[in-house]
């Protein structure tokens, strides 16, 4: 069996700056790998993650170095323990679902032996800013059901009030990507609380997060940074409510799957998520929203331009995707 592998890096312009705590961007720069076999051809796209080590060059060489097995047909389960999780392996097994349901002349998801994925509610971001400048970004958002809102600085507790005030019919989510303290934690806790914030994301470091344990967790709490693939979950008992899966981190749809069965049987809820990228990036992971108590998909609202074909959105409702896209 002889594949054809081909690499491209894309950047891709954002509507507006998008900030959290750990900087801003103004583009989502993705790596996509496309598999061909016999005249059909498979696409993935991945985002590579500062946090986590990543660069768009150590990515494409990740790949780079599996051209020959991948070229000599490397299936998706070898692939699993082939390269290590990540962006890199996400980008290639999402490419090689596609193939495969191409192929077969069946959709991704009955070949996952999952139910028919549905429109879902996503939520939408609002980047970290100044507390009046958040306050107005509700605003002119509020017809939203669903807001995430990105936190994490000293002052955290105006900036969720003037959220809340500018968007007062939302439900809210909160992503303090590492940035709060354990000797902060407690009040932000209360601040959102308050106002009736649905989840928190990931408060503290993952290097510093055992004193979620000791803590009245007034709202749930949901892993992110501490959680990648189904190697991190023994770590979480008594520190999270739930997980959120991003095929980046898990290293793509494979292991995202079994992810999210093992999460479910330990009684972790789950949340479906994404780094910044085009609807190709954003299809795959829709495979598992009638699994998830909630959906962050919203990485092509953000940009000034997706891809064609891509996701179909209805304000905060994405239906899935067309095959023209992918799976």
């Amino acid at each position: 069996m002889s594949m054809r592998l081909s690499l491209s890096v894309e950047r891709w312009p954002l509507a507006n700056v998008f900030t959290i705590a750990r900087g801003s961007k103004t583009e989502a720069v993705v790596v996509v790998a496309e598999i061909e076999r016999d005249g059909v051809t498979g696409r993935g796209e991945c985002v590579p993650y500062a946090r986590y080590g990543e660069t768009v060059e150590g990515v494409v060489a990740a790949i780079e170095a599996q051209r020959g097995v991948l070229e000599g047909g490397l299936g998706r389960e070898a692939l699993q323990s082939a390269m290590p999780a990540g962006a890199a392996r996400n980008a290639v097994d999402c490419a090689l679902w596609d193939l495969e349901a191409k192929r077969a002349g069946k959709p991704a998801w009955q070949l996952a032996g999952l139910t028919a994925p549905q429109p879902v509610i996503t939520a939408y971001t609002i980047s970290l800013a100044e507390p009046e400048a958040m306050g107005e970004a509700a605003a002119k958002a509020a017809h939203r059901p669903l807001l995430k809102v990105k936190l994490g600085t000293a002052d955290d507790a105006a900036r969720i009030a003037a959220v809340r005030r500018n968007a007062p019919h939302s439900q809210l989510i909160i992503d303090a990507n590492e940035g709060w303290r354990a000797d902060n934690l407690a009040a932000n806790f209360r601040a959102c609380a308050d106002v009736g914030v649905v989840l928190i994301e990931q408060p503290l470091p993952s290097s510093d997060d055992g004193a979620l344990a000791d803590v009245e967790r007034l709202v749930p709490v949901c892993a992110d940074e501490s959680l990648h693939d189904r190697a991190s979950l023994r770590q979480l008992a008594g520190r999270y409510d739930a997980i959120n899966i991003k095929l980046d981190k898990a290293g793509g749809l494979t292991e995202a799957l079994a992810l999210a069965r093992d999460a479910r049987a330990l009684d972790l809820d789950l949340m479906i998520g994404c780094m910044v990228g085009t609807s190709l990036a954003m299809a795959p992971a829709l495979l598992l929203g009638g699994q998830a108590k909630v959906i962050d998909l919203d990485g092509p609202l953000l940009l000034s331009r997706d891809r064609e074909p891509g996701l179909h959105y209805e304000g905060n409702l994405v239906y899935p995707p067309e095959a023209g896209l992918w799976g």
